[in-house]
């Protein structure tokens, strides 16, 4: 049976879902993390409930089979089912690792209560960041394992290419394929993510268990 990794590994890769119309329905990958992924003509659902439950949901929602998996009245279904959280539904780029190192200087946070590694932990696992003058730089596992990336840039430095070059340096520290979650209304910060060379691949919600919500979300 394809898990949840499988699809991320193989839409990491250019090889998406078939654009079916169709969503498939499979196991969260830890107790932490369930949702929906959204690619295109084609939804995946990772969650522990019955899946009939899912597709009956679905067919109850009452709008073009396409949007179903993301409409607020489905997902609002899910989130009371699961008794979890969300935030926004987000889009999900991914970037390819590159070689060299990276072109600002680095130095890694050593301090476990710095505010950025503490918010990462609630929602990814192996956690590290970095600093560097007027910015900061954190990798982490979250869904399904896979590496992602986040960053905060000091308001006076911005426009100065910091958020490209950290976002860079990210696929220069890892050696597998990075992601990030990017609210789609943060203009500036998709920019910088595709400078950079992520892609969009898909639409995500993730839904957060009682010991990730509680904090105000960073800029990424």
């Amino acid at each position: 049976m394809e898990t949840l990794r499988d699809i991320l590994d193989a839409a990491a890769h250019g090889l998406f879902p078939p654009a079916d119309g169709r969503t498939t329905v499979v196991p969260q990958a830890s107790e932490r993390d369930a949702g929906v992924l959204a690619f295109t003509a084609h939804a995946v659902v990772f969650t522990d409930e019955d899946p009939r439950w899912v597709y009956d949901t679905l067919a109850a929602v009452g709008c073009d089979v396409l949007a179903a998996p993301m409409n607020p009245r489905f997902l609002t279904a899910l989130l009371d089912r699961t008794g979890r959280t969300a935030e926004t539904v987000d889009a999900m780029l991914v970037g390819a690792p590159l070689p060299g190192v990276p072109e600002v200087a680095l130095e890694e946070i050593r301090d476990g209560g710095h505010p950025r590694i503490v918010y990462a932990r609630r929602r990814r696992d192996e956690v590290r960041a970095w600093t560097t003058e007027g910015g900061v730089l954190v990798l982490g596992r979250g869904i399904a394992g896979r590496p992602e990336v986040s960053v905060e840039v000091a308001e006076g430095v911005r426009h100065r290419g910091l958020g490209r070059a950290l976002l860079t340096a990210a696929r220069q520290l890892v050696t597998e394929p990075v992601w990030a979650q990017v609210a789609p209304g943060n203009a500036r910060s998709m920019r910088a993510f595709q400078a950079a060379g992520y892609r969009p691949v898909g639409a995500e919600a993730l839904l957060l268990g009682a010991t990730a919500g509680g904090t105000t979300r960073p800029t990424d």
